[in-house]
């Protein structure tokens, strides 16, 4: 099994992999996956733990968390990346990016 077919949930802030399709379910329907989400005007801006390898072979990190911007001049952009700590920095780069106030929590 390639690396991008894994599946992972998350151990506190740390992702693990998950070969078990019913647990991952289960981990998917019901755990609390946002990392952050900033709403300021007409823009939204949203980071969350996707549970899979959105990187699709084309480095050995798997990118295992999102942001998305929606609204404004970056509407559409994604970022992905690997760890919670680097999901936090991405969050608040977009926001700086889109000129909407961030204060870590």
């Amino acid at each position: 099994m390639n690396e991008y077919e894994y599946k992972y949930i998350l151990e506190g802030k740390n992702p693990v992999k998950c070969s078990n399709l019913n647990k991952w379910a289960q981990y998917m329907q019901t755990a609390d996956r946002r990392v952050a989400r900033t709403e300021e005007k007409d823009i939204v801006i949203s980071t969350v733990f996707l549970g899979i390898n959105m990187d699709m072979g084309s480095t050995n990190i798997p990118k295992l968390f999102e942001t998305l911007i929606v609204g404004g001049e970056y509407d559409g952009d994604i970022y992905r990346c690997a760890t919670w700590q680097e999901a936090e920095n991405q969050h608040e780069i977009a926001c700086k990016k889109s000129g909407v106030s961030y204060a870590r929590s």
